[in-house]
């Protein structure tokens, strides 16, 4: 291979993988399988390596770079990086239309709107088309160099696309002949760098199930992932940069904002495909309203609109006040909030065996939905917001989804409150359970918990008899569902296909065949059965019982209050709490969700047979049958089994070896006493 030959190869690889990554990051179309990109990508380094002498800094196995030992360097901007002044109704945005027809008296003017994204603002340099320098806005004057960073965020291209290979979709448009003025000396493309919702939401997932605190906001995690001085952990990060200005040295060259928006992305970067141009101020208010109440799908996080004066040249002639340009507002919508009472903290613990604090308050409506409690994250959380059984907190929808608590309205704290001591109430919920905190973790953990390990005995209770009763489902083949990785959550059970057990030891045609059978058969199991299974704390076999009667399906008890709760006859503060913990947690709320979504129909059936009403309590050893087989023989005929003689128990059995205590107890309640043999013939009906 002569030398000429190798460098036409990497140059011909480059541009190849930059088209491929056009496509993928910011076309959001791939045009080959990963594992083709990968093969070139890899076949690129190899002779990199071999040639070092022809690695150039727009190469793809550039992207990250080595720890910035000396900080970021500050850097003037070729011209400020303005912020805009807000507006929050109608009336502003007419008021701002009158201001610039005053200063333009006579000269008519479109309008330029586009999503305003909650991110970090940054400025990228090109020059001759290559990536040379990513800077922050800081104070509009001076910001960082944070090239090295930026480089790592893959829908950033380190050389425009129009610089080569031109890409298919550009070809026959009249802006591709326009581009090259683009390739040519310096050109400066302004965004923000913004952390996607479903990354961000992906990721908190990953640090969930690793036992690691989860990050708070995605605008917050932007900032501060930018900020880092090795680059390798900025990679690590899904960030994507968003364009929403384009300058050059000659003006001339971009007349008007639209025409910037359509020259970003023929240079390949994103830009809001919402953004649109406007001939009137009722147009331009129409968009603002259709997006307010259609924010929530967008994909990244936003309080509002940019409304700009389109034409460039009106643009600079308007002028600038103080840090806000004249010719542009920011349209901000209202935060959606309310205030509520905080009625309980009850702490969840997750699958990983992460204790997590749950406020429990009144109902409120945010954001159109109606919420009863939020997470509080951690012990450390709990302290910064100072928050309180009774006081009244501000909540909020973090990326109107999630609820979360804000602040305390500390003016309406009720008097003799106590700040909440952590330790106490994991103590006070789970006295059986010992907690602890990892060294540097902001988050309290049960000692000795294992997440399979957790995961087999939820899975082999769900399964049990007094559950749902799955056939074969037993501890030995849960094990090991479990370690090959075929069930990860109780609803994974109903995923598994005859194909997926024949691959593992313990199963042949027949054994497969008859547990994918039992499986599906438990597919509309008894409400009751189903909401035991689920292994919520302190719930038995009585108290799902007690539930379905009382709730009737999944949904409602979900959504019930611990007032509701506890307005169930043996159920109190304890309980109520455990149930509100358990489907307070995401991990549970999505696990409901995807039981819904395979299928998993429980049903209520209102209880019937001629011991409904009647409620039983039995002591001693039965001969005839076990104390498990008289309980369920009672609740078939709709009786109610109870574990201890209260005021309302009609039947006290008595059986071998009793004890003088629930004797006594039933005569002074005037419980009626009978043997094993007057049981039996009252169930029997002889």
């Amino acid at each position: 291979m002569t030398q000429n030959q190798p460098s036409e190869r990497i140059t011909e690889l480059r541009h190849l993988l930059a088209t491929y990554s056009y496509h993928y990051h910011v076309l959001d179309s791939p045009t080959v399988d990963n594992s083709v990109y990968d093969s070139l990508y890899g076949e690129l380094k190899k002779l990199e390596a071999k040639y070092p002498e022809l690695v150039t800094s727009d190469s793809p196995t550039q992207r990250v770079g080595s720890e910035l030992l000396g900080g970021f360097k500050k850097v003037t901007h070729s011209t400020r990086m303005l912020s805009l002044n807000d507006v929050f109704d109608q009336a502003e945005v007419e008021a701002w239309v009158k201001r610039i027809d005053k200063l333009l008296p006579g000269r008519t003017h479109e309008f330029f709107a586009d999503i305003k994204m909650d991110g970090l603002a940054c400025a990228l340099i090109y020059e001759d088309g290559v990536l040379k320098q990513a800077i922050t806005r800081g104070d509009s004057f001076i910001g960082e160099d944070v090239t090295a960073n930026v480089r790592t965020i893959k829908n950033v291209p380190l050389r425009l696309v129009a610089a080569h290979k031109p890409i298919q979709r550009l070809q026959g448009d009249t802006l591709q002949n326009d581009m090259s003025k683009f390739l040519v000396g310096r050109t400066e493309i302004r965004g923000e760098i913004v952390m996607l919702k479903k990354d961000f939401a992906a990721l908190n997932d990953q640090r969930k199930k690793a036992g690691l605190p989860l990050f708070a906001n995605p605008r917050n995690l932007a900032a501060g992932t930018i900020r880092q001085l090795d680059p390798r952990l900025v990679a690590e990060r899904p960030l994507s940069f968003r364009a929403y200005d384009l300058l050059r040295d000659n003006p001339r060259d971009i007349p008007t904002n639209s025409f910037a928006y359509e020259a970003i992305r023929a240079l390949g970067i994103v830009a809001n495909p919402q953004a649109s141009t406007f001939t009137s101020l009722s147009s331009v208010m129409q968009f603002v309203h259709e997006w307010d109440t259609k924010r929530n799908v967008l994909p990244f996080n936003t309080d509002g609109l940019v409304i700009k004066v389109n034409n460039r040249a009106q643009y600079v002639e308007l002028g600038i006040v103080g840090k806000q340009p004249r010719a542009a507002v920011a349209y901000k919508y209202a935060a959606e909030k309310a205030t509520t009472v905080v009625k309980d903290i009850v702490i969840s613990i997750g699958r990983t065996g992460a204790a997590t604090p749950v406020a429990v308050f009144d109902p409120v409506v945010v954001a159109g939905t109606t919420v009863r409690h939020a997470s509080l994250h951690n012990a450390d959380e709990i302290a910064r917001l100072d928050v309180r059984l009774g006081d009244t907190v501000v909540i909020f929808k973090a990326g109107d989804i999630i609820p979360q608590v804000e602040s305390v309205v500390f003016e309406l704290r009720p008097t003799n409150t106590k700040t909440v001591d952590y330790r106490q109430l994991l103590a006070e919920q789970y006295p059986e359970l010992e907690f602890y905190r990892p060294e540097g973790d902001v988050v309290y953990r049960v000692k000795g918990a294992d997440s399979d390990l957790m995961l087999k005995r939820g899975v082999q209770y769900y399964a049990s008899k007094g559950a749902l009763d799955i056939d074969t489902l037993g501890e030995k083949n849960v094990v090991m569902l479990v370690d090959a990785g075929l069930v990860k959550d109780l609803a994974d059970i109903y995923t598994l296909t005859v194909d997926d057990l024949l691959k593992l030891d313990r199963f042949a045609g027949v054994s497969a065949n008859k547990l994918i059978g039992a499986i599906a058969d438990k597919k509309t199991p008894p409400l009751e059965k189903f909401i035991l299974g689920l292994g919520i704390r302190h719930v038995g076999t009585q108290t799902a019982i007690d539930l379905a009667n009382m709730f009737m399906t999944v949904d409602r008890l979900q959504q019930a209050s611990i007032d509701q709760l506890e307005a169930v006859d043996g159920i109190g503060k304890v309980i109520a709490e455990s149930i509100i913990a358990w489907f307070a947690d995401p991990d549970n709320e999505g696990l409901i969700e995807k039981f819904a979504r395979l299928g998993v129909k429980p049903f209520y059936q209102k209880k019937t047979g001629k011991l409904v009403g009647q409620n039983f309590v039995i002591t001693g050893s039965l001969e005839t049958l076990s104390r498990d087989e008289a309980a369920d023989r009672i609740r078939s005929l709709g009786g109610t089994f109870q574990t201890a003689v209260a005021k309302d128990t009609t039947y006290l059995v008595a059986g071998g070896k009793v004890g003088a205590s629930k004797l006594q107890k039933a005569e002074s309640y005037g419980t009626k006493i009978i043997n094993e043999q007057q049981f039996i013939k009252l169930i029997e009906g002889l």
